[in-house]
């Protein structure tokens, strides 16, 4: 496997990224970067963390970092994870609410440790707070349990002052979308997987409309939301498909669909196939809803969404 670090990857230019992914051989994997600059979404982060850890870090080939934001790298512990001595040095400040450098996390135990250390990174009150702790704790949930991911979930998040904007990703190398949604449903590729995975009440542990008490498949559709509330980007790539949500601008009127399509986003399905599935999301923290004004506006979506579908199969002709 081989991956380039450009000069710039962050999830508005995601797929020109991801296409200088090289996946095989999967028995080893090649690290380069820009010479000059490079700065990327933790998204990018993750991913590398993963592949690295996947192959073993004796099995990872990473060239000398000669660009000037080396330095970054080895805060956010990138080296760390390839096995790799960067020769820089570095005297380590309090992260508190600035970053969380890659964390791995394969327990329960270290996914409460990773929540609590990114509500500071939010600089919200608690019930704004609320949404996004949820929804950062359901796509970890959802790989240390659905994913079989032999190496848990790969985190890392930033908080971009300037922008007020918290950005964060998650990668694993698990099954991917199209297996575990396949287990219950079907998908022709894994963009049709992608589409169902984000459809408020599929999820792969049952073909049940609505999922169980313990899993409803709402959290892949409530992440989406979030995003949608907050007009910024949310991107979930898995095998050789991506589905990207856009920004949109405070002009155009807000609404929440069950049918991610339905959305203004960019769908791929020619990608690198990625070995398990990533999830970036860009969260402005200036627009934000109350915690309880957003349930409410996701579970009427929600609701709608399983009522139809309930009509449209009662519809269908039976076949004794």
């Amino acid at each position: 496997m081989k991956l380039f670090l450009p000069n710039s990857a962050f999830l508005g230019n995601f797929e020109a990224f991801v296409r200088s992914f090289e996946p095989e051989p999967t028995d080893r994997f090649e690290l380069s970067a820009n010479r000059s600059w490079i700065s990327v979404h933790p998204a990018v982060l993750t991913m590398v963390a993963a592949l690295a850890q996947r192959v073993g870090t004796n099995h990872v080939k990473c060239e000398p970092f000669e660009a000037k934001s080396s330095a970054y790298f080895e805060r956010m512990r990138l080296f760390h994870f390839l096995g790799a001595d960067s020769g820089i040095s570095i005297q380590e400040h309090d992260s508190t609410g600035r970053f969380i450098p890659i964390t791995q996390i394969q327990d329960s135990k270290a996914l409460t440790s990773f929540i609590t250390e990114m509500i500071p990174l939010l600089h919200l009150a608690p019930e704004h707070a609320e949404p996004i702790r949820y929804v950062v704790s359901e796509m970890i949930r959802n790989v240390l349990e659905h994913a079989n991911a032999p190496h848990g979930a790969f985190v890392a998040a930033q908080y971009y002052k300037k922008t007020n904007t918290i950005r964060i990703g998650i990668a694993d190398t698990g099954i991917g979308i199209r297996q575990a949604i396949t287990r219950s449903h079907s998908a022709q590729d894994d963009l049709a997987a992608l589409r169902l995975a984000l459809t408020p009440g599929i999820t792969g542990t049952t073909p049940k409309e609505g999922g169980t008490e313990f899993n409803a498949g709402a959290g892949l559709f409530f992440t989406k939301s979030i995003a949608a509330v907050n007009r910024n980007f949310f991107v979930i790539y898995s095998g050789s498909a991506m589905y990207k949500l856009l920004k949109s601008t405070a002009t155009r009127r807000l609404s929440l669909h069950a049918d991610p399509f339905d959305d203004r986003h960019t769908a791929l399905s020619d990608l690198p196939p990625w070995p398990g599935t990533v999830v970036g999301m860009d969260l402005g923290l200036d627009t934000h809803e109350a915690f309880s004004e957003l349930l409410d506006r996701i579970r009427a979506v929600y609701s709608e969404a399983i009522r139809t579908r309930k009509k449209e199969r009662q519809r269908r002709p039976q076949f004794s």
